[in-house]
């Protein structure tokens, strides 16, 4: 079965930009994360699909 998820590492990596704002501005500019487990051993993943639609949506002009 292929990946469905990125971690934040996958996804900072494909976008070309840092942790901090995957974890930080990704959120606040529309791009969902999805949280598995609890407390401090929770890990933020995206959705591959989501990742790309996001980023395509960003094209200028």
């Amino acid at each position: 079965m292929p990946a469905q998820f990125m971690n934040a590492k996958q996804t900072a990596e494909y976008l070309n930009m840092s942790m901090t704002w995957v974890y930080r501005d990704a959120p606040k500019l529309g791009l969902t994360p999805y949280k598995f487990g609890r407390g401090r051993s929770a890990k933020l993943q995206f959705k591959i699909t989501d990742v790309r639609a996001w980023a395509q949506q960003q094209k200028l002009g």
